[in-house]
């Protein structure tokens, strides 16, 4: 068993009375700390672990009343049992004692048996107290990192491994007497090819040391099966056989076991090392709980992931139809998204918002689906019937995107990417700050894309053309059209929009 030795503060300041309670301690395992006067023992009590005081009430200064009204007033050791050592055997002293919160009395000259039972007692009550306040400790923690947790769940972007490491912070012990934390806890997972990895995580001070390890375990060992989950817990000298053989493998692999709780499924396990005590079901329950809440938002963010790759899916394939009758193909609506996503990086925008415009840019032409195909493809300049026509597809786009708030964006998108910043775009001849950011990043986006393909009525442009278009101007196409901040990241990057047009950074979209 990992059973820390209880250390026992006696207080007297007569020598003979102390050398006589160590030689009662000292042989029943006990460890002694000596104090000769009250502010001698609370600065013990501050500095050194003490489990129980054996408090002389008889004492010059201060005396044995007060020191005990102190340590129970004291929040961090106010539960710790005072035994009071007393000639003074009046009711009249004893009722003292208790009001100052005196757990025990014994009268002078005392009994060495007496002694020792009464400490015995008293220690076992406060090892529950403990444990009990250890668990409300441990939960109401936990309890504070899993709301912070909920609040802060992002399920598009949750990364597993991120969350334990997280947890492991909040559970492993970080200072030397956080006797109801582990030292050591070791991670096994298995990855999507069916392969297990396995993490320890030491504690080294106030850090955490994590690193990658080989544990040759049989898998009944570590993990359970049939889609059950196990929680198991072991102390030095149990015979449970499982935990027992368990053990005996993990010291093959040089892993130091004392004590251990074990969580595990049929893909994962977590096992807690050296707690600073025997572990107990209280352990058990606050590790249960601690991994069933990782692996609820560990299946909340798959599902989560899988109805984004659907929503992604159904953005493609709603922006390839609108390409359908347009010269333009699906790589082009990929590569909008794409420079659209470097632009926002680089105006230093919320990563959310990066992939956000990434994605829904794709919708920025969805409107062309209300366009003839006969202007769409027409080789000739478009009468100003025809123009009138092709200018609708902004405000059709809205109106096929709607207003639900995740397409928010595609919306601005769509009505705003023709836009100029001096005015002279449409539909509605916006300019500068009134254009929604979005849409001052993709004109400039689409710009690019569109020069450097061949149409119908233009050859395709290289890279070095289109940048002096879009910086320099050609009568048609001008550098006051787009918003000065944009087209000065443009000049900073322009040739990672050569690397997306070539297909270098191209991201593909899902399948």
């Amino acid at each position: 068993m990992n059973q820390r030795i209880p250390r026992i503060l006696c207080v007297d300041d007569e020598h003979l009375n102390l050398n006589l309670l160590q030689a009662v301690l000292l042989p029943r395992g006990y460890e002694m700390v000596s104090a000769a006067n009250g502010p001698e023992a609370l600065e013990k009590l501050r500095t050194e672990q003490i489990d129980l005081c054996l408090l002389d009430v008889m004492m010059p200064g201060m005396n044995g009343f007060e020191v005990c009204r102190r340590i129970k007033a004291d929040e961090e050791h106010g539960n710790i049992p005072v035994v009071m050592i007393t000639a003074l055997a009046d009711k009249e002293n004893r009722i003292k004692g208790i009001e100052v919160g005196a757990e025990d009395f014994i009268s002078k000259p005392f009994d060495a048996a007496e002694v020792l039972a009464r400490i015995k007692m008293l220690l076992h009550v406060k090892g529950l107290g403990d444990q009990l306040k250890s668990a409300y400790h441990n939960i109401a923690k936990l309890s504070a990192f899993g709301e912070q947790t909920i609040l802060n769940f992002d399920p598009v972007n949750f990364d597993f491994t991120m969350e334990i490491d997280s947890i492991i912070h909040q559970i492993i012990r970080r200072r030397f007497n956080l006797i109801d934390s582990p030292k050591i806890v070791v991670i096994g997972m298995f990855d999507q090819a069916g392969v297990c990895q396995w993490l320890r995580y030491d504690a080294l001070g106030k850090d955490i040391d994590r690193s990658v390890i080989t544990l040759n375990i049989p898998h009944k060992l570590a993990f359970a099966g049939s889609g059950k989950s196990v929680v198991a817990f072991y102390n030095e000298g149990d015979e449970d056989l499982a935990e027992s053989t368990l053990v005996s493998v993990l010291k093959r692999h040089m892993i130091p076991v004392v004590n251990m709780v074990r969580y595990s499924n049929d893909t994962f396990c977590l096992i807690a090392f050296n707690y600073g005590r025997t572990v107990t079901t209280h352990d058990v329950t606050v590790l249960n709980s601690v991994v069933m809440q990782s692996l609820f938002l560990k299946s909340l963010a798959s599902q989560a992931s899988d109805t984004e790759s659907a929503f992604e899916y159904l953005v493609f394939s709603l922006a390839r139809a609108s390409e359908a009758n347009d010269e333009d193909t699906g790589e082009h609506i990929i590569r909008v998204g794409e420079y659209c996503a470097l632009l926002a990086h680089h105006l230093d925008m919320p990563e959310k918002f990066v992939r956000v415009i990434r994605l829904q840019a794709a919708l920025h032409d969805v409107g062309k689906i209300h366009v003839s195909p006969a202007i769409l493809k027409k080789p000739d300049k478009l009468t100003d019937e025809e123009w009138g026509e092709m200018k609708t597809h902004t405000v059709a786009g809205v109106k096929i995107i709607g207003s639900h708030r995740r397409m928010s964006t595609a919306a601005k998108i769509a009505l705003s990417h023709h836009e100029r910043y001096d005015g002279s775009g449409y539909p509605y001849s916006l300019s500068g700050e009134q254009i929604p950011i979005e849409g001052r990043i993709i004109t400039l986006a689409d710009q690019y894309d569109a020069m450097r393909n061949a149409r119908c009525y233009k050859p395709a442009f290289d890279h070095e053309t289109t940048y002096r278009v879009i910086t320099e101007g050609d009568g048609r196409t001008l550098p006051q059209h787009f918003d000065p901040q944009v087209l000065a990241a443009f000049k900073k990057i322009h040739g990672r929009f050569a690397e997306v047009f070539e297909g270098a950074l191209q991201a593909c979209p899902p399948n």
